[in-house]
């Protein structure tokens, strides 16, 4: 947790890496602003492309510029969302006396999973991760893969062993989705459920979510 202004505010990191899948970071960045947390940002460079890619928007790998661009898409300040470079090994997501809160890997690369689940630490998206291990602290991760290979899943089993929260980016129909964004939606909600966060993105089960089957369309010869 962060304190500002004599307040407990949560600051949550959230990664993306170069698996398919920018639209889930985007929208789930837009959602725990909203939220009122702090969000702060890391982008390997894979994520910086593939981002460029799929949406309209287009980041420096300069960790200020890109700050700056997401600022202005959010419309917070630099208390709210900060960048890091992958580089920065004084960011407090590098040390578990100054790791703030959960970590999000969203969208996840295999590459990433696998680095993580080894201990590689090679940037400071991965030492993020490695400290949330270790600290026993919140750590989710969403591969966008498929299929996937056993390494794949060996390496998602043996996080998860270790206490990470694996939540693919495989979106439910049963809400009847009219368009990306709610399937984009869908994931995004299961992301603040894991961290805890009320949301109202989708309705829990049982609730608003209709169960009864409907009835067969007439059939016509």
């Amino acid at each position: 947790m962060t304190t500002v202004n004599g307040n407990r505010v949560q600051r949550i990191c959230v990664a993306l890496t170069g698996a398919s899948g920018s639209l889930y970071a985007l929208r789930l960045i837009e959602v725990l602003l909203a939220a009122d947390c702090h969000v702060d940002v890391m982008i390997s460079k894979a994520a910086l492309l593939v981002l460029a890619t799929e949406t309209d928007v287009t980041l420096s790998a300069k960790p200020q510029s890109a700050a700056a661009a997401l600022q202005a898409r959010y419309g917070v300040d630099a208390e709210r969302l900060r960048v890091f470079g992958n580089e920065d090994w004084m960011a407090p997501w590098a040390s578990g006396s100054g790791q703030p809160g959960p970590v999000v890997i969203c969208p996840c690369s295999t590459g990433t999973l696998s680095a993580i689940a080894t201990g590689a630490s090679n940037n400071l998206i991965e030492r993020a991760a490695d400290v949330a291990l270790k600290e026993r602290r919140k750590l989710i991760l969403v591969p966008r893969e498929t299929p996937y290979s056993e390494i794949h899943l060996q390496n998602m089993l043996n996080l998860t062993r270790m206490g990470a929260v694996i939540l693919p980016a495989s979106p439910g129909f049963y809400h009847e989705p009219k368009q990306i964004t709610d399937l984009i939606d869908f994931i995004v909600a299961r992301i603040l459920g894991q961290l805890e966060l009320p949301q109202t993105l989708m309705p829990a089960w049982g609730k608003d979510i209709v169960t009864e089957p409907k009835a067969a369309e007439p059939k016509h010869d």
